[in-house]
């Protein structure tokens, strides 16, 4: 999900006031980076990790502390991220200059955030981002195929089908694109496609230029072994969402969260240490999503449309590992706390996450 792409720029300009008050500390981050002279590290975070606060800066509903792509690097800076994936979409070219001046000032780095063309008119759009993503510093850029849960969407294998049918164009579409411009493009696995599929999409474009931002938990949803998720994608890992995620069954499935890192069941450092492997300079983005947990229905008859086979093959081992991987404390949630308790507990698990990940990962950090 890319929060900076759906800021009004009216609303942005309205909203500057409001931020006043964050603008201090935002400075202070700037002048304390650039004094440090940090090496660069590969241990970042990503849009959605803050998709609260990027949702107060669109409706104005509290003191963001960030309020374009620009701050929103200092911030993560300040909060102990080496850099971030974000979107270009408010960038200019002058604007996307100076991001790359100020990242490489700063010891950091930037990767972009890019959605690809729905129709070959799209094209020069989508070329328009490529080459702000290169102007800001970035090599890499993520992007997904749906912004959808392959559960909650498709109603049937045919309806399905025909969305992977439009993906596969629609890489083929950007593909001439990337290449002439030499920005890698990596298709984040978003609860659409199992893994298996994504592997199988990417051997069948075999381009150096496209691949794949490995999310370490989105296809537990899809009741995917993680670890074996990231086994099966790792040779085409461009990028990485990292997340750490508890499990708690209810009676249509189980729920799924995103909770801080080292505080759930997946196996960090033997993941890590997975997609190290497969590429060496590969960076890490935390991806710390401060929500009420999912709901993943696989007990229903419904959540099978698309793959009827996986009931059988998967429903009995998904559950089996929610019963033994029972949370180490209660999920994060925000039913009744107010937009800026959200933010404050949003910043905390991306704080109390980036610390803990330093500490295991001196080298990838």
């Amino acid at each position: 999900m890319t929060g900076e792409s759906f800021v009004d720029r009216r609303k942005f300009i309205a909203s500057l006031t409001a931020l006043a008050v964050a603008l201090p500390a935002i400075t202070a981050a700037r002048q304390a980076i650039a004094a440090v002279g940090l090496n660069p590290g590969r241990l970042g975070i990503c849009t959605f990790s803050c998709h609260k606060a990027w949702q107060a800066v669109r409706d104005q509903s509290a003191t963001a502390p960030f309020f374009d792509s620009s701050s929103f690097y200092d911030y993560a800076r300040h909060i102990g991220a080496d850099g971030v994936q974000t979107s270009v979409a408010m960038m200019d070219e002058s604007g996307a200059t100076r991001m790359r001046e100020h990242i490489e000032e700063t010891g950091g780095y930037f990767e972009g955030d890019i959605r690809l063309p729905t129709k070959e008119s799209e094209l020069e759009k989508f070329e328009s981002e490529v080459k702000l993503t290169l102007a800001a510093g970035g090599q890499v850029a993520r992007t997904v195929l749906s912004g959808s849960r392959r559960y909650e969407t498709w109603k049937s294998l045919r309806e399905f089908n025909s969305f992977r049918d439009q993906a596969s164009k629609r890489l083929a579409w950007a593909e001439p694109t990337v290449r002439k411009h030499r920005l890698k493009l990596a298709v984040e696995n978003h609860k659409d496609l199992t893994s298996d599929e994504l592997a199988q999409l990417m051997r069948a474009f075999s381009s150096e230029w496209i691949g794949v931002t490995v999310d370490t938990g989105n296809n537990i949803a899809l009741l995917e072994d993680p670890l074996q998720t990231v086994e099966t994608l790792a040779p085409f890992a461009m990028s990485v969402h990292l997340k750490d995620m508890a499990m708690l069954p209810y009676e249509q499935g189980f729920q799924l969260s995103e909770v801080t890192c080292d505080s759930g069941f997946l196996d960090l450092r033997r993941i890590v240490a997975v997609l190290t492997k497969a590429n060496s300079s590969l960076r890490f983005n935390l991806e710390m999503a401060t929500r009420n947990p999912l709901l993943i229905p696989c007990l229903t008859d419904d959540f099978y449309a698309t793959f009827p086979e996986r009931k059988a093959l998967h429903q009995e081992a998904a559950m089996l590992r929610v019963k033994a991987n029972p949370p180490k404390q209660p999920p994060p949630s925000i039913v009744g706390k107010s937009m800026t308790q959200q933010l404050v507990d949003e910043e905390a698990n991306n704080q109390n996450s980036l610390t803990w990940l330093h500490k295991q990962f001196p080298v990838v950090g």
